[in-house]
């Protein structure tokens, strides 16, 4: 009789988990006669790790009392463990403790005791994480999302984190208080600083990790100026390795921008090669600093979500580098969904909808551009865009975190008709900010050097 894949297990294997309770034992101990040890043991180990559900349970007592600043000994641990009803009698718990308290071979070997924990966790998570896949293969034809999918289950075991283990909302909470503990009193900002200062105000200190944001504009409003800008910004001045994937324009387009920007060097003498002797001299300080900068191109045409996700997790395999923590794309509309279907809408939603989960999963702001209906140009005589006039899909504004229209208005009118015209004023319209309000942004629209500034520096 064939097996049932249905019921793939470890266990239906007959594979046995490893796990090392005296090494669970140890830490817990440890804990209870060592309070100095305890926030070593929290930075380092979640209660997931631990095989027994039991002393998970008690390490995420000691978790909320190390959050909360409260010392953890016999006496406040064992009214913890019983308030929260990890055991059925207060004696049964007094008596876990005591055993544990007595079962320390020795404090000095506490990291040991943790690596055993964790590498028997991360043993777990694999031979789990092998049976899903090997489960997924009977069942789906598909064989690049086989290669997708397993992709993924490895690199979240490789990142820590095992999707397959929910949480409680005790231990999620445990989690956020001790981020706000982190980040409390530093003021710095939250988020990923987009480098211009009001539109980091509006945005509460700038894009928010797990953030899918959407930069839309009519061509030749200057978006991908705008997003390369703020990759810039992100790279030079928060430090943060940065990913551009550009569908659009070559890398060497791309470095040319970014080189007339940073040099002050009008991209018209650079695409001519008509330059001074002080054009070069700039030239060779932008190119020292840019050399510093961690961005990463790509332009790869008719890219999907899938793709990306798999170059930007190359990069991060790298452990003398840090993790890539903000995402260009440009553009939405040329973006490959990787399903065949002849509904550009549906294409276009299946995108959004995976770069979210992009965004999601990596921890990381994507900010993507997309076009405008040409709705802007007609029967609109401020040429103000809406979410209305998101092109192919209503899927774009549900999906997207925060919603950025570009709007200059020496677009629509170069002052032949003798009004006056500012050429050099431009507007980001935050449409739609999930995590607060909506509002103007004015900004400084430098051409020549295809880059935009706070509207105080360029005055």
């Amino acid at each position: 009789m064939a097996k049932d894949r249905s019921a793939l297990t470890v266990e239906g294997l007959g594979l046995n988990l490893p796990y090392s309770i005296e090494a669970e034992q140890a830490v817990l101990g440890a804990a209870i006669l060592n309070n100095d040890l305890v926030a070593q043991m929290v930075g380092r180990l979640r209660p997931e790790q631990f095989y027994s559900r039991q002393y998970g349970e008690i390490f995420t007592e000691i978790s909320a009392m190390s959050n909360s600043s409260m010392a953890v000994d016999f006496v406040t641990l064992l009214g913890r463990v019983v308030d929260a009803g990890i055991f059925d009698t207060a004696e049964a718990a007094k008596i876990c403790l005591t055993d544990l308290a007595q079962t320390v071979p020795h404090l000095s070997n506490m990291d040991s005791y943790m690596d055993i924990i964790e590498q028997k966790y991360l043993i777990r998570c694999l031979m789990n994480t092998a049976c899903e896949i090997l489960d997924l293969s009977g069942k789906e034809s598909d064989a690049q999302l086989l290669l997708e999918n397993a992709e993924q289950k490895i690199y979240e075991i490789r990142r820590g984190k095992d999707q397959s283990v929910m949480q409680s909302m005790r231990s999620v909470l445990l989690e956020t208080l001790g981020y706000l503990q982190e980040i409390s009193g530093k003021g710095e900002p939250v988020g990923v600083p987009t480098g211009f200062r009001l539109l980091d105000r509006l945005l509460g200190g700038g894009f928010g990790k797990t953030d899918l944001v959407i930069l839309a504009a009519r061509p030749g409003m200057g978006k991908t100026s705008f997003a390369l800008n703020i990759a810039v910004n992100v790279a030079k001045r928060g430090k943060i390795p940065v990913a551009v994937f550009s569908l659009e324009m070559s890398k060497d387009q791309l470095v040319t921008r970014i080189l007339s920007s940073q040099a002050g060097v009008g991209s018209q003498s650079l695409r001519t090669g008509n330059l001074s002797d002080n054009d070069w001299q700039n030239i060779a300080i932008a190119s020292e600093d840019m050399g510093k900068m961690q961005i990463f191109l790509d332009d790869t045409p008719s890219i999907t979500v899938a793709e990306i996700k798999a170059k930007v997790r190359r990069i991060n395999q790298d452990p003398e580098r840090p993790d890539i923590g903000f995402i260009v794309i440009d553009y939405l509309q040329l973006m490959n969904s990787g399903i065949q279907t002849d509904s550009r809408v549906q294409a276009v939603s299946e995108i959004t909808r995976s770069l979210k989960i992009l965004a999601k999963e990596l921890n990381v702001p994507v900010l993507c551009l997309s076009q405008l209906n040409r709705s802007t140009e007609r029967g609109n005589p401020s040429h103000r865009p809406s979410l209305a006039d998101l092109r192919d899909s209503g899927s774009i504004e549900q999906d997207a975190d925060e919603v950025l229209f570009l709007l200059r208005e020496a677009y629509y009118n170069d002052g032949s008709e003798g009004e006056q015209v500012n050429a050099t004023q431009a507007t980001v319209i935050v449409a739609k900010n999930r995590h607060g309000e909506t509002n103007d942004v004015p900004l400084a629209w430098d051409g020549a050097h295809t880059r935009f500034t706070d509207v105080e520096f360029n005055a």
